[in-house]
C-alpha cells in the first residue's frame, strides 16, 4: 500500500488549475493551424489567426487564454493500493482550486446557490469524478469548463428504435443549436449509453481526450470521423462568421446501457479545449 499525502495533491490541482488555463494542449493548437491551412474564407481565416495570436500570447506571458476561466473539473483515476493519508481528499482538492485561482489571477466564476446565487469568492468547489483503478498511482486531470459552451449541451434519452440515425441527428443539431453562443470551431464530446447521468460524464470525459486519437472500437473511430465532416458542412465556421471550420474535433464515449434505453449526451465546448494531467 502506497501513502499519497494530501498536500501533493493541493499542490498538484493547485498547479495544473494554472497551467490549464493558460497553456492550450499541444493537439488543440495543431488541429486549429491545420484547419486554418484549409480556410478559403477571409473572414474565417482572420478569426482563426486571431485564435492562435490568442493562445501564442498566452503562452508567452502566462497568462489565462480566456476571460473565462471556468468551473474546475477534477478528473481523478486513483489506483486501488494508494491510501490517501493526511487529511480530506475532496477539501484537499478545493485548497488547490482555491490557491490556484488565487496565485494564477483567475476569475472567480462560481455561486453559492444556483437560484440564490451570490459568488464564493475562490472558484470552490470543484466538480471532483472519481474512479478507481488499478496501480498504487493518482492520475489527475484538470478541466476547467467555461458556460459560453457548457450552456450549449445536452443530453436526450433515446429509445433504442431511434437507431444510429437518431443519435446522428440529435448530434447535428445540439451543434445547429448552439451555433456561434460556444465560440467556435469547437470540440465535440459525445457520450453514448450507461443511465442519464452516467451518458452526460462520458460526453465530459471525451472532451478530456486528445483529439488526435481515435476511439479505440473501428465502427465509433469511423462514426467520429463522419459526424465531424458533416458539423463541418454546417458551415458556421469561426466564431460563426462562416467557413470550413466549425469544430475542431469530435470525440465519441460509450459504455453498455439497458436494453429499453440509448442515452446521448452531447458536451459542447470552445476553441479553448482546456485540460492538464499529472500523475502523483
Amino acid at each position: 500500500m502506497r501513502e499519497i499525502n494530501a498536500s501533493q495533491i493541493t499542490e498538484v490541482v493547485e498547479t495544473l488549475c494554472i497551467k490549464a488555463n493558460e497553456h492550450l494542449p499541444g493537439d488543440v493548437k495543431n488541429a486549429i493551424e491545420c484547419c486554418r491551412s484549409r480556410e478559403d474564407w477571409d473572414i474565417a481565416k482572420g478569426v482563426l489567426d486571431q485564435i492562435v495570436e490568442n493562445y501564442e500570447i498566452a503562452d508567452a506571458q502566462n497568462v489565462p487564454i480566456c476571460q473565462d476561466t471556468g468551473m474546475a473539473c477534477v478528473f481523478l483515476e486513483i489506483g486501488q493500493d494508494v491510501h490517501i493519508t493526511g487529511g480530506d481528499l475532496s477539501e484537499a482538492i478545493n485548497e488547490g482550486v482555491r490557491r490556484g485561482y488565487d496565485k494564477g489571477y483567475l476569475r472567480k466564476s462560481v455561486v453559492k446557490d444556483p437560484v440564490r446565487r451570490g459568488n464564493t469568492g475562490d472558484n470552490t468547489p470543484a466538480m471532483i469524478y472519481t474512479e478507481i483503478v488499478p496501480g498504487d498511482k493518482i492520475n489527475v486531470t484538470v478541466g476547467p469548463k467555461g458556460f459560453g459552451s457548457e450552456n450549449m449541451s445536452m443530453i436526450r434519452m433515446f429509445k433504442p428504435s431511434a437507431g444510429l440515425q437518431g443519435i446522428k441527428d440529435f448530434i447535428l443539431e445540439v451543434v445547429e443549436t448552439a451555433g456561434p453562443n460556444p465560440c467556435p470551431p469547437m470540440v465535440v464530446g459525445v457520450g453514448i449509453g450507461g443511465t442519464f447521468d452516467k451518458a452526460a460524464l462520458l460526453a465530459k470525459k471525451a472532451l478530456m481526450r486528445p483529439i488526435d486519437t481515435a476511439n479505440p472500437d473501428p465502427y465509433y473511430a469511423d462514426l467520429e470521423v463522419e459526424m465531424l465532416d458533416k458539423v463541418n458542412e454546417l458551415g458556421i465556421g469561426p466564431q460563426g462568421f462562416g467557413g470550413k471550420t466549425t469544430a475542431i474535433g469530435l470525440n465519441i464515449e460509450t459504455m453498455p446501457t439497458h436494453i429499453a434505453g440509448m442515452p446521448c449526451a452531447v458536451n459542447i465546448n470552445c476553441h479553448v479545449t482546456r485540460h492538464a494531467s499529472e500523475v502523483i
